[in-house]
């Protein structure tokens, strides 16, 4: 079976470090060819922006072709097709499949029938394990090292699989972890168990402004309406946080703001031109870390 990544547990701390190094050597040079005569799928049966595009551009800038869909209703899937005999059918197509669904375990089970690798670009609540590399990138460029790091992840900790991911990525790292959020919306207890089996230290809290100072990465997160099954909940939580230019006077020097993107209201846009704010250049990060990621699941790096 071909190597997928599905889960940031699919990688050891080894290969997660290589795919680092390889996406610093794609942000040198960022057009290559060593993908010329590879076709690459693009699935998004969810959607996305910034996830969708990077991987697509990453994959021109190797070389490849790509095909795919960003919107099902054009697709067979109307029909009643099963997702099973989607993903048999494009891998006889293409070389390697990034895939977005919104069902949790869908890019697992596409992977285990898949006749090529797979890679999850998101799935429900769950894993978003492109996104984790390429905030671990961000975070060893701004920082300088990926140990010790003192992270305040805010927000929606209970449906964001980028906080889910990116906390069992940095537990290769002896992190400091500060979670801060709202009752409604904390971390769920299996990644709490998860931290203390592994004996790193964090705290929560609900208090953003009380929560600053300590912080080297300040990670933002949106309140996901989409995750919501009762509006009235998402309507209570959606403006729970506002990060603004004043409330960023007692950070750490070295202190950056990063966000998986989009946003909402959860960061003033006065903070877009501060020092701290770093979630922008992040996201241009995503197109050298999914270069990375693709050439090391086809073997060429």
């Amino acid at each position: 079976m071909p190597k997928s990544l599905i889960s940031i547990h699919d990688l050891t701390k080894k290969e997660i470090l290589h795919i680092l190094d390889v996406a610093k050597e794609c942000e040198k040079q960022p057009v290559q060819t060593i993908l010329n005569g590879k076709i690459i799928a693009s699935l998004f049966f969810e959607p996305s922006t910034r996830t969708r595009l990077s991987f697509e551009t990453a994959a021109n800038r190797l070389g490849a072709k790509v095909i795919g869909f960003a919107d099902i209703s054009n697709t067979s899937i109307t029909k009643g097709e099963t997702l099973k005999d989607t993903i048999k059918i494009v891998s006889n197509y293409a070389d390697l499949i990034i895939m977005r669904h919104p069902l949790e375990g869908a890019p697992r089970y596409a992977s285990e029938i898949s006749s090529v690798p797979v890679i999850n670009a998101g799935d429900g609540a769950n894993q978003h394990p492109s996104q984790t590399l390429l905030d671990l990138y961000t975070i060893l460029q701004t920082q300088g090292r990926l140990e010790n790091i003192n992270i305040n992840m805010v927000g929606d900790l209970k449906y964001g699989r980028t906080v889910h991911s990116l906390l069992q990525a940095l537990s290769h790292f002896s992190p400091i972890f500060t979670f801060t959020a709202p009752e409604e919306l904390r971390l769920p207890e299996e990644y709490k168990n998860f931290l203390d089996k592994k004996g790193i230290t964090y705290k929560e809290t609900s208090d953003l402004d009380g929560s600053l100072a300590d912080a080297d990465i300040l990670y933002m997160t949106r309140v996901q309406q989409e995750r919501f099954s009762d509006p009235m909940e998402y309507e209570k939580v959606k403006n729970v946080y506002s990060l603004d230019c004043q409330m960023l006077e007692k950070a750490k020097p070295n202190m950056k703001i990063l966000h998986p993107l989009p946003r909402v209201n959860e960061i003033n846009p006065n903070v877009d031109e501060n020092e701290h704010a770093y979630y922008f250049q992040q996201a241009k990060n995503g197109m050298f870390v999914r270069m990375a990621i693709i050439s090391y699941l086809l073997g060429f790096k």
